[in-house]
């Protein structure tokens, strides 16, 4: 039976629902494209058709008499009712809502969002290993795009298929991906590996360390079990130590149980676990709802040996069925347990007859019988839920927590009207379209993420109105940001119109958009691409549409400069690149630009000295920052001031009873950085006054009693010290102080088998202890510096002996 179920599962999943979607999509080709009818035609058709097949089959069933039959088209009926719901995509896209993520608006493009195309492939049963040679890429399966201008649909590429070099390949590969280089390094520690030979591109040869099956083996059950399933699966039943993400180690993320011996053993000594490691999300369990759901799975065994599988394949199918499905490589981009949920609610399953097994086996020796099913269940809620409610309720209450609402509010309060603020990722912009979509919050700018706009739909959609906000300027046609259209435009230097130096964007957009042949390169297919022939760049200046337009303020307009230049740092541009870059060349000092993160464009766009912190946002103006060299970007002093000390609200973090989460904490860091930076400049001009106050906001709106000190106050103290807040600056210094003597005291309580783990932390903790007395000496603080001095002294040598 579990064996069927799982086979069933696999045709619901990988044949009926796709194959229901691929044939309309076949259908609406053959109508459309083959017999020249307008769209969705084809879609029409078949769905008529299919429930017209239907119909007849239940009706042919029932006067046939024939059961089986029946129960299979009901049973198919039912899964297409159930599945219906995607329609819902559909129609929503149809409406041209403003969010309109993959576009699904057609039988085509549904069946690339079903089979979840724009998360790319990765191998289950067979594949390459991460470090496996490229030998040639092969044309898959055609893209087809919605052209309306001819009224069909057109193939504008193939998705490639890698071929890789057959020796680095395996089954069940787990260590694959080579997107991050971090990943690269993440593998080899898991990787003992053969040595091969193999051939590069240029012609050369080099050494390769193949993992072997065991090296893969190894990371599946310890990175994808252990670390990313076990562990989730013991935060909910044993215990957590804290919410802070990791890739293994002993402080950070692990589960633990509240029971000292056990968890001495799996992570060191809890005892003296430094302030900064514990925090809300500090769960002790006591391994008490573990315990009770391993004595319910023994007794639903022992009782139904049937029913147990049902539960049992419930939990395996939600838990490492989709650890083996997922296959996920190091360094996800937030802790993943909310995949596994299924898996724990059916292990809850067993928990509840784990009562009922200990109200049976005491009800066995008891003499009234009645009663210990209410004792045995009252205790049971008091030692299970009630302990978990209790350890759990702190770090789940979200209760008069408004944070992702006033940061979002923060990036977009003080945008110049008619702005357009590009975003980094999922984060940064999901915030910004609720205020705008939920609480019609600045209408008026124009969120973009940068991440997105790789994708033609999202391009597209820029292109469009949205709320009050307009279009974003392309010169670049609709036609050619299409799938398959410019996905990546390499460099290739060429003589530009017998210019030397930097050319103009407007010029390098023409550049790219026009079809002359002498603007194209050919591939090996025969297929010529477009690319780009300088990476000098300039954009020039008009001043007085940069100050009647809001871009630049109008007591600042004496410094405005007569052209931008810099130069693209890397050797192609992808269609987010070229969409910004035609952006830039099109808005013709129209539209304010802003940006949540200017890193984000930084390969393409290095104008860095003409981007300016504004509050919490970052301004492009052509206005060179006089502190380019010092603080990475300009900043607006009295602007930002302003804005930081009386304009921004900061979610009622520093409330008592209201939790900072992991991601809050995230955005505090970011938050108090705009805070360093800003009083800097103040005490760089001579406004102590202003930024001992900007420091002392920083700390009321995100209190040290709530979040933990680290190095990245350091600042902080300089500049409480240069305002002469000379109390002020030691207090702080004392506390970041605190905190570091407390992580060295705990490495050096370690066992010894923990040393390793421990060096990089310790010898960080070392030199930021250092660092204070640095600063003590600097501003003449002997007392704090001897301290400090005498601290590291006693601490080397029991590091000597």
């Amino acid at each position: 039976t579990g064996i069927i179920s799982i086979l069933i599962l696999a045709t619901v999943m990988d044949v009926i629902v796709p194959w229901v979607v691929k044939m309309s999509s076949l259908f609406e080709l053959f109508f459309v494209n083959n017999v020249g009818l307008p769209f969705n035609t084809g879609t029409v058709v078949y769905f008529v058709l299919l429930v017209g097949v239907l119909i007849w089959g239940v009706r042919y069933s029932i006067r046939k008499k024939k059961v089986l039959l029946n129960t299979i088209v009901l049973a198919f009926i039912f899964i297409l009712i159930g599945y219906s719901s995607f329609f819902v995509l559909i129609i929503r896209a149809n409406a041209g809502v403003p969010i309109n993520e993959n576009n699904p608006e057609e039988a085509i493009s549904m069946l690339s969002y079903l089979n979840r195309e724009q998360y790319g492939n990765w191998p289950l049963l067979h594949g390459a290993y991460y470090n496996a040679p490229l030998i040639e890429q092969n044309d898959g399966a055609p893209v087809y795009f919605k052209d309306k201008k001819k009224g069909k649909y057109t193939i504008v590429g193939h998705r490639l298929e890698n071929v890789y070099d057959p020796r680095f390949t395996s089954v069940f590969p787990r260590m694959w991906s080579d997107r991050e280089q971090r990943h690269i390094d993440s593998y080899k520690q898991y990787v003992k590996g053969t040595p091969i030979r193999v051939t590069k591109s240029d012609g050369t040869t080099e050494v390769r360390m193949k993992p072997t099956f065991m090296d893969n083996v190894n990371f599946f059950l310890s990175y994808q079990i252990g670390h990313m399933y076990i562990r989730y699966f013991m935060w909910n039943f044993a215990g957590r130590q804290n919410d802070i993400e990791s890739q293994g180690g002993p402080m950070k993320g692990n589960w633990i149980s509240g029971i000292n011996f056990i968890d001495n053993i799996h992570v060191g000594n809890l005892e003296n676990l430094p302030d900064a490691f514990k925090n809300e999300a500090t769960n002790k369990f006591y391994l008490l709802p573990l315990i009770l759901g391993f004595i319910g799975a023994f007794f639903h065994f022992l009782r139904s040996h049937k029913d147990t599988w049902v539960v049992f394949l419930l939990f395996i199918m939600t838990g490492l069925a989709i650890v083996v499905y997922l296959n996920q490589y190091p360094y996800q981009p937030r802790e993943r347990d909310y995949a596994f949920a299924g898996s724990f609610y059916a292990f809850a399953i067993w928990i509840g007859m784990g009562v009922l097994a200990i109200s049976e086996m005491i009800s066995k020796y008891a003499g009234n019988k009645k009663i210990i099913p209410i004792v045995v269940t009252g205790i049971c809620l008091v030692l299970v839920p009630g302990i978990m409610g209790n350890e759990g309720w702190d770090d789940h209450d979200r209760s008069g927590k408004y944070a992702a609402r006033d940061f979002a509010k923060n990036y977009m309060g003080n945008l110049a009207p008619n702005a357009v603020i590009y975003s980094v990722g999922d984060n940064d912009t999901f915030p910004l379209w609720y205020i705008q979509e939920v609480e019609g919050f600045r209408t008026d700018t124009r969120v973009v993420n940068y991440m997105l706009s790789s994708g033609e739909w999202y391009v597209l959609q820029l292109g469009k109105k949205a709320y009050d906000a307009d279009p974003l300027p392309f010169s670049i046609s609709p036609e050619k940001y299409d799938k398959g259209q410019n996905q990546v435009i390499p460099y290739y230097p060429v003589q530009f119109r017998d210019i030397e130096g930097a050319i103009e964007l407007e010029s390098i957009i023409d550049f790219i958009k026009s079809d002359d042949s002498r603007t194209q390169l050919p591939l090996r297919s025969g297929e010529m691409i477009n690319f780009f022939p300088s990476k000098k760049v300039k954009i020039t200046v008009d001043s007085a549409a940069c100050v009647d337009n809001g871009i630049v303020p109008r007591e600042l307009a004496h410094l405005i400069v007569p052209e931008i230049t810099w130069e693209i740092k890397q050797n192609e541009l992808y269609k987010n690149d070229l969409a910004f870059l035609d952006f830039m060349a099109s808005n013709n000092w129209e539209r304010p630009v802003y940006f949540t993160n200017p890193a984000v464009v930084e390969k393409v766009f290095g104008a860095d000295e003409y981007i300016h912190l504004e509050g919490a946002a970052y301004r492009f103006m052509p206005i060179k920052a006089s502190d380019y060299n010092d603080f990475i970007v300009g900043i607006l002093i009295d602007q930002s001031y302003d804005i930081l000390m009386n304009k921004t609200q900061w979610g009622n973090l520093n409330a008592d009873g209201v939790l900072i989460d992991r991601e809050s904490t995230r955005n505090i860091g970011i938050a108090s950085q705009n805070f360093m930076r800003v009083s800097r400049a103040l005490i760089r001009i001579g406004e102590k006054e202003k930024a001992k106050k900007l420091v002392d906001r920083n700390f009321d709106l995100f209190p040290t009693s709530k979040i933990p000190i680290d190095y990245f106050a350091l600042p902080f103290v300089e500049v409480y010290f240069k305002a002469d807040a000379v109390k002020e600056a030691n207090d702080l210094s004392k506390l970041i102080l605190e905190r570091y003597i407390q992580e060295v005291n705990y490495y050096l309580t370690l066992d010894e088998g923990w040393e390793k783990t421990y060096d990089y932390d310790l010898n960080q903790a070392f030199a930021i202890i250092q660092r204070i007395s640095q600063i003590a000496k600097e501003y003449n603080q002997e007392d704090l510096s001897k301290q400090v001095d005498e601290f590291i002294l006693a601490k080397l040598e029991e590091l000597k002996n």
